[in-house]
């Protein structure tokens, strides 16, 4: 980590003069495809960048937010009948939920940026725009971000954007194994005395690569025999056990 680093800043140190020239925030990644393969067990991508402002107490903060695809989800509250059985009871739909939401920065936004922005800009979990169908309990959403974050999907503030020099920058943001695949976009804002002069958007992508890719392909194209193969395969394996077993 330390020697990747060092080549980043190596590589930083012309667009850090170049930034002192002309704008006052650059950042990159430090990749822009991400492969999932059937031996996926998460991954890493870093941000880095250079200010032509100090970063730091009392000069210049850096917050960097990153979110993936969205896709619609149910909260249900689980009910119970006769005291014994817990059916499905109301429910709430949520539109446009990111798949992946991480947020850091060189202190917490809510400490760095009045509300009206974070709002505006969606920085923070808490700013986040979860409206919903269906049941309107605050429960829900209390209900959606918990489960999320247990996922490790969502993340706030569990590591802060590090600074080298004054002006230098990075932060390491987690992909955990349950990404989802799709387009991903980073944003990175340069925040001087609450209010956000500087903003760069990044993107990067999260494909399935090999088995992985032919599995998911068909599990969506062919449902059935997906579900037939998985049983067919349970069943080879429970016996292909026993016959061990019994062996031993």
């Amino acid at each position: 980590m330390r020697r990747w680093l060092l080549a980043a800043l190596l590589l930083l140190l012309p667009l850090t003069a170049r930034a002192q020239e002309e704008e006052p925030l650059v950042a990159a990644l430090s990749r822009n495809e991400i492969e999932v393969t059937t031996g996926f067990t998460g991954a890493s991508l870093v941000v880095f960048g250079s200010t032509a402002a100090p970063i730091g107490p009392g000069g210049d903060e850096v917050l960097v937010v990153a979110r993936g695809p969205t896709r619609a989800v149910v909260v249900r509250r689980k009910v119970p009948v006769a005291g014994v059985v817990w059916v499905n009871g109301p429910s709430a739909r949520f539109a446009q939920v990111p798949g992946y939401y991480v947020i850091a920065g060189t202190r917490p936004a809510w400490q760095i940026l009045p509300e009206e922005q974070r709002l505006a800009h969606a920085l923070g979990l808490d700013s986040l725009p979860l409206t919903s169908t269906g049941a309107r309990s605050p429960g829900f959403r209390a209900a959606l971000l918990d489960l999320e974050k247990q996922s490790g999907l969502w993340l706030e503030h569990t590591e802060p954007v590090e600074i080298a020099g004054s002006r230098l920058f990075h932060v390491r943001l987690p992909l955990p194994a349950a990404v989802p695949t799709g387009d991903y976009r980073v944003e990175v804002y340069l925040v001087r005395s609450r209010r956000i002069v500087a903003r760069q958007e990044l993107a990067f992508r999260v494909d399935r690569m090999g088995a992985a890719d032919r599995i998911a392909t068909v599990a969506q194209a062919q449902p059935l025999l997906y579900g037939l193969a998985c049983i067919a395969f349970a069943a080879f394996a429970g016996w292909l056990g026993s016959v061990l077993f019994r062996r031993g």
